[in-house]
């Protein structure tokens, strides 16, 4: 029997509330692909593969095409175990790659065939036929030692053709190798663009003061961007202009380019050494990326834009208007960039027919309005959607979950309207996912972020949102990973818990409150204030549910690093660094109402036995002394298992000290220059001091009465 079922037949059904739990297909058949194709035929055969496998390459290939065909080759043996190897076509089954000549596939399109002869792949284009490859290794099942596929024909192609991910290091710089396997992890599910927000994690060869200790040289980042091409993912270099600048403004140097002087936070348009250092730093990233269309010039949330009085901006803002001034200094910078031989990009400046606004012919212009994007293409310009904000909680994404009082419900949803409805609408070239570093997340927790774009971009009428979470758990992590969906949710929900902790969400919710330790015991009678577990009783009461919580998350972590068939395993690591934090500063909590239950027995024992007495209070030293303990040995294995992928945070080199410096937007990753900034508003507490105290006093009544 066979079932066959567009993408668009699917959209309409599920559009429509007709077929909400309608499976695809191929998610009825046990495949979870990524992104879903345009159009799938399945029946009920599959294919055996053999232990040997060979795959051929047919038709007018390229050197592009036979890198395809053995990094097939190395992933079928390092996954699967199988025998692969590139070779002419034999006797029985093979996996044939054929570049063909035909008009209808574009460049990224191709056809995927299986049936009892074989495996299939044609396509036009080297990146299709890379594509294909990236389909066929979702496709494949195993059983026992055995490889199969389902029979099936698959018809592909992307709605948006360039699908990139914003790649955001302002807090933190990646090792080398890491960003190679990122890039790999990308290709599969086929982003094609990886822009790179530097900030000062390049070292540049005009400025290299800018550069933090270990940067990534030009050479570096030319071998990237070649590696990155053979799997057809162009790198795009994001330069901050005009706004975001503190990683150049802070230096004592281009401090004069500043338009407010007391702020490192913006160039001033007015100034021509601001452009003259913009275009020197803009022509290094050009250099260190060769090949790549695009760079990105940032320009987005100039907050001090026309308020610099010295310099001459606020005159020419009520000469131009605040629009007119940023207008200015975009179509500069837009020019410059054209005529270095790059398309520019950017989050701000773009095409407005309602304001008039019109960057440069030839600037990319974005937003999430359809009518602008059709007036903006029919007036010549690139467009891009931008995929909306996922959000800038701590430690995790509100994937499921939002507490926030800037929006509601799952930031996945939030992701797949926009980019679903951009890619059906026809009127978009490019798609951008974005990731913000501003609240130090690892960078593998924006996974799940990136692959929803990729899903929608490439198939804006494709299955539900629910299948995509629900593929997205067995393909990532593999088909042996267990309670996926139950560990994301304990860890968004956690991750609120530890946002509302201390004093973490000052900047961005304003006034939250502050967390004050137990009364310390005074004077001979053990006097105290017994008022910490009365005014934080619901903190208490959330500690325990989220202390319980975590033991959840830490015990699905731990199961799945020991699982078989499970992908990825260094996410569970991280993973159960994050739980690991969370329980502890819910530990916290409870055991600060500990502490005070321990002085109220000191206290109520004072006239009854000293010895007593004395119990109670080194009682309560010794809960604060593993509070501490606790802590370092916390902080210390999460920040071990973050430095497996990243370079140590705000280090130093023999030749190069970091320079620390914050701006204006304050952000939680950035408050101090190493990862205690994960810690530090624990470490505002001042148990250290609490201790000592406690100490003294408690020594003093050892003294006095025993």
């Amino acid at each position: 029997m066979r079932k066959v079922l567009t993408a668009a037949v699917l959209f309409l059904l599920v559009s429509s509330g007709s077929v909400l739990a309608e499976k695809s297909v191929l998610w009825e058949n046990g495949i979870a692909l990524i992104p879903h194709p345009q159009s799938v035929e399945v029946t009920g055969d599959s294919l055996a593969l053999g232990r040997r496998i060979t795959v051929a390459l047919e038709g007018n290939v390229t050197a592009a095409d036979r890198f395809a065909a053995d990094d097939l080759v190395q992933r079928l043996v390092a996954e699967y175990g199988a025998r692969a190897q590139v070779g002419e076509r034999g006797r029985g089954p093979a996996i044939v790659l054929e570049r063909v000549k035909d008009a209808a596939l574009g460049e990224q399109a191709y056809r995927l065939t299986v049936d009892s002869d074989g495996i299939t792949v044609q396509a036009a284009g080297e990146a299709g036929l890379f594509y294909g490859t990236r389909t066929l290794l979702q496709l494949l099942k195993r059983h026992g030692s055995s490889l199969y596929v389902n029979h099936l024909k698959i018809s592909d192609k992307p709605d948006i053709r360039k699908r990139a991910a914003h790649y955001d290091t302002k807090h933190h710089q990646d090792k080398y190798e890491y960003v190679q396997s990122f890039i790999r992890d990308l290709a599969d599910y086929k982003i094609n663009m990886l822009l790179w927000e530097w900030e000062d994690k390049f070292e540049y060869p005009s400025h290299p003061v800018i550069g933090a200790p270990g940067a990534f040289t030009k050479e570096e980042m030319q071998a990237l961007t070649a590696y990155a091409r053979k799997y057809h993912v162009q790198i795009v270099p994001l330069v901050q202009g005009l706004g975001h600048v503190s990683f150049t403004l802070k230096w004592p140097e281009f401090a004069h380019l500043r338009e407010i002087p007391a702020s490192n936070w913006e160039y001033c348009p007015l100034k021509e050494g601001s452009y003259e250092l913009l275009f020197e730093l803009w022509k290094d990233a050009a250099e260190a990326t060769p090949g790549s269309k695009y760079l990105h010039i940032g320009c987005d949330e100039t907050y001090e834009l026309g308020l610099g009085v010295e310099c001459g901006c606020q005159a020419e803002m009520e000469k131009l208007g605040k629009d007119g001034l940023f207008q200015k200094f975009i179509n500069r910078c837009s020019e410059y960039v054209l005529k270095m031989g790059r398309t520019p990009l950017s989050w701000g400046g773009g095409f407005n027919p309602e304001s008039g606004l019109k960057p440069p012919r030839g600037h990319v212009v974005g937003g999430r309005n359809p009518g602008h994007a059709a007036a903006a293409r029919a007036a010549g310009y690139e467009t891009y959607v931008y995929d909306p904000n996922p959000g800038i909680e701590h430690l995790f994404l509100p994937y499921f979950h939002s507490e926030s009082p800037y929006y509601e419900g799952s930031c996945l949803e939030r992701s797949r309207e926009p980019v679903a409805a951009a890619a059906r609408s026809g009127g978009y070239d490019v798609m951008i996912n974005t990731s913000w570093d501003d609240s130090g997340l690892h960078n593998q927790v924006w996974m799940m972020s990136w692959i929803n774009s990729a899903e929608w971009s490439w198939n804006g009428g494709g299955p539900g949102l629910e299948e995509f979470i629900d593929k997205f758990f067995v393909s990532y992590y593999g088909k042996g990973s267990l309670e996926m969906r139950e560990l994301w949710t304990l860890l968004n929900y956690g991750a609120f818990f530890y946002m509302d902790a201390f004093e973490r969400k000052v900047w961005h919710w304003g006034d939250v409150g502050k967390t004050h330790l137990p009364d310390l015991p005074r004077w001979d009678a053990i006097e105290y204030d017994p008022f910490w577990t009365r005014e934080y009783a619901q903190m208490i009461g959330r500690s325990r549910h989220q202390y319980g919580q975590m033991q959840k998350a830490v015990a699905i972590c731990k199961a799945n690093m020991v699982q078989e068939n499970v992908r990825h395993l260094y996410d569970f690591e991280v993973f159960l660094s994050i739980a690991e934090l969370i329980a502890h500063t819910a530990k916290v909590y409870i055991d600060l109402a500990a502490l005070e239950d321990a002085v109220t027995e000191a206290h109520r024992a004072r006239f009854v036995s000293h010895e007593a007495a004395l119990d109670g209070l080194e009682k309560a030293g010794g809960i604060v002394k593993g509070i501490l303990a606790e802590r370092g040995e916390v902080y210390g294995n999460l920040v071990a298992v973050w430095e497996k992928t990243r370079l140590p945070k705000g280090m130093d080199t023999p030749e190069k000290k970091f320079f620390f410096q914050q701006d204006r937007a304050r952000h939680f990753g950035f408050r101090r220059p190493d990862m205690s900034y994960l810690i530090c508003d624990e470490q505002m507490l001042g148990l250290e001091d609490y201790l000592a105290k406690l100490t003294e006093y408690t020594a003093w009544y050892r003294e006095t009465y025993l």
